[in-house]
């Protein structure tokens, strides 16, 4: 019996040594953009820092789930990670997420860390877990322009417009003031929508634009970085909760690393795909002039005052004071 039961043992820990923790990370993202990347990254990390006990499977491009399925997929632990737009959280009760959709909020990528780094994007982040998830982060998108298959200077052009949207309510309101119809469509479709005209432009980063050549498909570009677009990353709560601590600080150590290396590369590449839009004949691209910009910011400031019983007043009004800190930061 002693025999029998060490043999057992024996068998155990091999079985044990040899168990992989098999992590599926989906994407709506390519495998090269910033976010396809930076997934990469951290797959490549964790699995280096776990001596292979862990491993990170990524699905790029909507292999797994389609953008509107995704996070229900999480929920369920079908898979174990996502990368969702912040927007995309708010079809779960997560409004408070939509603060980040209000228009003209972020003058620039500082003020977005100082939000997301700090005591507010942990606290957001902290909000998840009512929902099955844990928040592990921030991946930056870049700053939104605006396409259309007319100039789109001032409000008054977007009137009757068909424009792409992601689910926001905030987003919704601020096409409805622009005098525009929005229209919530898969990523993967928007190509195929403006060829078939069902809609007629779309807000959306530098980067995405050019690698899905809208340009074929779009005649006017404006440069408005009227909004941010980011992503939170999350984990199946269950998931998270059953790992090892030393598998957590694995996971979360990595991914720290891939963020700030995603969310560089997402800075350079967008800086770059405009570089390639403005050169592109097919494509007439316009800079908001200052005059043309105060008209945009006086349209769309109802977004806001309409919202904040939605948002939560408390959230609206600590994102304007930390921003309003940094305003006056040396």
């Amino acid at each position: 019996m002693l025999l029998l039961g060490l043999m057992f043992f024996m068998v155990s820990a091999i079985v044990s040594a040899q168990t992989t923790t098999v992590i599926k990370f989906s994407l709506v993202a390519e495998s090269d953009t910033p976010k396809g990347k930076a997934a990469q990254r951290f797959k490549e990390l964790v699995e280096q820092a776990s001596q292979r006990r862990m491993r990170v499977d990524v699905y790029p491009n909507n292999l797994l789930y389609k953008e509107a399925d995704e996070l229900e997929a999480l929920q369920l632990g079908a898979i174990q990670m996502l990368a969702p737009t912040l927007s995309r959280l708010s079809q779960f009760g997560l409004q408070e997420f939509e603060v980040f959709d209000l228009p003209f909020l972020f003058r620039d990528r500082a003020d977005v860390a100082r939000v997301i780094e700090g005591p507010i994007g942990k606290a957001l982040l902290k909000k998840v877990e009512s929902k099955g998830m844990v928040g592990l982060g921030y991946w930056d998108n870049g700053f939104k322009v605006m396409t259309g298959n007319r100039p789109l200077r001032m409000p008054a052009d977007f009137s009757g417009m068909k424009m792409r949207i992601y689910p926001s309510r905030v987003l919704d309101k601020q096409m409805d003031l622009l005098g525009a119809q929005p229209q919530i469509i898969d990523a993967q479709q928007i190509y195929l929508a403006m060829k078939a005209k069902l809609i007629d432009g779309s807000e959306g980063i530098p980067l995405s634009i050019q690698t899905r050549r809208l340009y074929e498909v779009q005649s006017n570009l404006t440069i408005s970085n009227h909004g941010y677009m980011g992503s939170a990353v999350v984990v199946n709560k269950k998931f998270w909760d059953g790992l090892p601590s030393a598998s957590r600080a694995i996971i979360e150590r990595a991914l720290r690393e891939a963020t700030a290396y995603g969310n560089d590369l997402a800075e350079r590449e967008n800086a770059a795909a405009l570089v390639l839009l403005k050169k592109n004949p097919a494509l007439k691209v316009h800079v908001l002039t200052p005059v043309e910009e105060q008209a945009w910011r006086e349209a769309l400031q109802p977004v806001r005052a309409d919202f904040e019983g939605r948002l939560g007043r408390a959230i609206v009004s600590a994102v304007t004071s930390e921003l309003n800190r940094g305003k006056l930061a040396p």
